[in-house]
Order: structure tokens, then sequence, then C-alpha cells
């Protein structure tokens, strides 16, 4: 894809001409028997190349769950391979979807893993944990920003386990008394603000998770004043098999809505690999008309 070279540009370019909606590519054990398709490494490369065949002719971007290929060991992760380099050859932006965390070396090694340019893994984005602490991945955001990919901070989450751990109210912090996901998605902003070309953006590099379940307002996510310049990316998993409607798009995102990225895997990856194709088209039309 030629043009802007940030991730953030290459998002908003993809939203202008693909849309918002993201495949998730997440070959089950039980999706792989219904797709006619193995239990093994080589299962779920062709299952991971049938979705990037059907997704690169309707929509803009894919994540691969890198679990269900990483439970294949070394024949799963160079199906991976593939599949990443095969989507981004058909000028697909590809989310890893990772959510690793560390510190130190150990989150620049993961950052490094899946960001460097030329790595064997090298993605557009990856999703990153940083519960301890947004100063943890420092390392990241700058490795991110120098090689022009995006990042996804966890902050809140589709899944209601992780309710009490987001909400927390901060003690000792810089920002005491907002919650873990407020203080993530704040910090994360700041980071946008302080790029040196952030007045010339549309959306910043780096962007959170907050899951179309996930209640953001007891989260303490502010989604009534007016959007951050540049605008803050959001990957929005929650829609469709996790129960979140699209009709709601407007009220659960607000202001935020101008980044979000809707994802979406078993809702789409259930038609089959007959089927994906045309589920995917109908519900990037359905995305657009929502989010419209």
């Amino acid at each position: 894809m030629s043009g802007p070279t940030s991730f953030g540009d290459r998002l908003d370019a993809i939203f202008a001409i693909r849309g918002r909606l993201c495949v998730g590519i997440d070959p089950h054990a039980s999706l792989l028997a219904e797709w006619g398709q193995s239990d093994s490494a080589e299962g779920v490369r062709e299952f991971g190349l049938r979705v990037v065949e059907a997704a690169a002719n309707h929509t803009g971007i894919v994540k691969p769950q890198v679990a269900f290929f990483e439970r294949h060991g070394a024949a799963g992760y160079a199906a991976l391979e593939r599949v990443i380099r095969e989507a981004r050859a058909a000028g697909l932006l590809v989310i890893a979807d990772v959510k690793r965390g560390d510190i130190g070396s150990s989150v620049e090694a993961y950052g490094e893993a899946w960001l460097r340019q030329g790595s064997p893994l090298e993605a557009d984005a990856m999703t990153i944990s940083a519960y301890q602490g947004l100063g943890s991945i420092e390392s990241v955001l700058v490795a991110a920003e120098s090689a022009n990919k995006g990042l996804f901070v966890l902050a809140a989450t589709s899944n209601p386990e992780a309710a009490a751990i987001q909400r927390a109210v901060l003690q000792q912090s810089s920002r005491a008394g907002s919650t873990v996901a407020q203080a993530i998605t704040a910090g994360v902003i700041a980071w946008n603000e302080g790029r040196a070309d952030a007045a010339t953006r549309s959306l910043g590099s780096v962007g959170v998770v907050l899951g179309a379940t996930s209640e953001l307002a007891l989260a303490g996510i502010d989604t009534e004043s007016e959007p951050s310049r540049p605008g803050l990316p959001v990957l929005a998993p929650g829609f469709g098999y996790q129960g979140a409607e699209l009709s709601d798009f407007r009220r659960i995102y607000g202001s935020l809505g101008t980044g979000v990225i809707v994802s979406e895997s078993r809702s789409i990856l259930g038609a089959g690999p007959d089927g994906i194709a045309d589920a995917i088209a109908r519900r990037v039309d359905q995305v657009g008309a929502a989010s419209a």
C-alpha cells in the first residue's frame, strides 16, 4: 500500500477505502473441522490462507489470534509466518493478537519479534499488555514509532473476569484516582499527542483495546468529550458472536467512534470456506452503516 507511512495514517486510509471491519483469523479446532481441515499446523495454515484470500477482496484488516497457531509449536509458527506474509502482500493491515507484556529487555524482545522490519513474524501492529504500568512498554512504543508500526494496549477487555482489575482505582500514580483502564487510555492519548507530527495526523499509531461488552462508563472511559487530536485507534472486540449489536455502536463508543475497528471472528468464520467471502462483504456494509 503506497502513500502515508505511519500506522495511524495507513489505518485512516483503510477506513476510507475498505471500512472498519477487522476479520479475526482464529482457527479453533471446531472451526477447522467445519472447514474440512485437520487440527494441525497444515490445517491452521490452509485455514488462515483461505481467510486472507476472502478478506483481501472485501476488507482491509485481519487479526491472527496467535494462540491457535502457537499450540502447534514450531510448525504452527511457520504456518503463521506464511499467513502474515500473504496477508501483508495482499495489502491487508495485520494486527498480531499476541497480548504480550513484560518489563525491560523481555518486552523489548517481544516488540522486535512482531514489529521489527524484516522479522519472520513482522506484522503492522500488535496487541500488548501494560498492567505493569505504561512505562513498562516504553521501549516498544519507541520501537513501534521508529518502524511506523502500531500498538493496541489492553485497557477494557470484554471478558467479565477482567473488570475487577480494569476498574480498580489507582492509589500511587501520577494518575491516582483514575481506574486502570482510564489511566492506560489517557496515557496512550498523551503519547499520541506528544508525537512531533501529531497536529497533522487524523489517527495516532497507538491505540487501546476497548471491548464492546465491557461497560466503558464503569471503567472510567470518556466517550462524550471532544475526540483527541490525533484520534485514538480503538480495537473493539465483542460484536457478533460475543453479543454486542452493531446498532449500539454509537451508544457504546460515542466520540471515540472515529477510531474504532470492529473486530469479529467466529461470527464470520462460521460461514465456512464457501460462505466467508459473502459474509465479510455483508458485514463490511453493516459496519459502515452503523458507524456512519
